[in-house]
């Protein structure tokens, strides 16, 4: 008898636009397919590991109502290795999602971290999912890395943004990817442009929310301009700009050499590095993308 194919997903990391991830699982899972492997990077392993625990519903409806003051609300501030120390962002992920072992998760996950000190890529399978989580989106400069096993990892997306690989090695015959940054390039110099778009949520105001966190006896922030050369972008779009060229870079050398089956991208340029408020849109674009893909989903699952 002729073996049911496996069906692997491949979560591609993009902060903010990751939410595109619950669209794309939600809209496939409408056509009756659930995939049986699932590998994320970034927070690609974030909704990834809560999809294999079968909450994505209930991250979906948190998503769905999650504003900017509860952006914030999980930020606590540090200043060794990363602006932000993470330990707030992963006790909630723990209380609401996911505090358990890769072995009692109802679907096969893994993600992708990178060994800061040897550059290596680094699949995590075994122990902890929130700690394995915790590793795989720490983005270099935002986030503060991980130590385990005496190896001090950052986000995999510094080399497997979408980590095909990870969900053939799990013993995917089929894998659909999601590509988060295939439309993002030069996008955060175009968004800050906008002018109809409200300061709290652009790159600049972001900025100044996390930067002022910093001050001496938590004095407010300052209103008043720095002395700046006109144009001088702000260190989340200078962020935002390097990690989407660096995204975009190795996501293609590492999909031509090893492809996916289908590749899914959703339109993704309008939102910004830090706008996980928007979660909205996000899904509604990952759905989309998976509506223009659908044929090609068909033809690869043999339907």
């Amino acid at each position: 008898m002729k073996r049911t194919p496996r069906i692997g997903i491949a979560l591609g990391s993009g902060s903010a636009r990751g939410w595109a991830h619950i669209g794309v699982l939600r809209a496939l899972a409408r056509e009756g397919i659930e995939p049986q492997i699932i590998a994320g990077c970034s927070i690609g392993a974030f909704v990834g590991a809560v999809a294999a625990a079968g909450d994505l519903e209930k991250l979906g409806s948190w998503v769905e109502t999650l504003g900017w003051q509860d952006v914030v609300g999980l930020m606590d501030m540090g200043l060794r290795g990363g602006l932000i120390k993470g330990d707030r962002l992963i006790t909630f992920f723990e209380r609401n999602f996911v505090d358990r072992d890769f072995i009692s998760l109802s679907h096969s996950f893994g993600c992708v971290a990178t060994d800061l000190q040897s550059g290596h890529e680094v699949w995590l399978r075994e122990g902890s999912v929130s700690a394995a989580v915790r590793a795989s989106i720490a983005l270099p400069g935002l986030l503060t890395p991980s130590w385990q096993d005496g190896r001090l990892l950052v986000d995999g997306g510094l080399v497997n943004p979408v980590p095909v690989s990870l969900a053939r090695a799990m013993g995917a015959d089929i894998v659909i990817a999601v590509d988060l940054n295939s439309d993002v390039v030069g996008a955060a110099w175009r968004n800050r442009a906008e002018p109809e778009r409200n300061t709290e949520t652009t790159a600049n105001g972001w900025s100044k929310r996390l930067l002022s966190r910093f001050g001496r006896n938590n004095t407010p922030p300052t209103d008043e301009p720095e002395e700046e050369p006109e144009g001088t972008p702000s260190m989340l779009t200078v962020m935002q700009s390097s990690i989407s060229i660096m995204s975009v870079r190795i996501a293609r050398s590492r999909l031509a050499g090893e492809p996916a089956d289908v590749l899914i991208s959703p339109r993704l340029a309008q939102l910004g590095l830090m706008d996980y408020h928007r979660g909205c849109e996000a899904i509604a674009e990952g759905e989309a993308a998976v509506e223009l893909a659908l044929p090609s989903i068909r033809r690869a699952l043999g339907r």
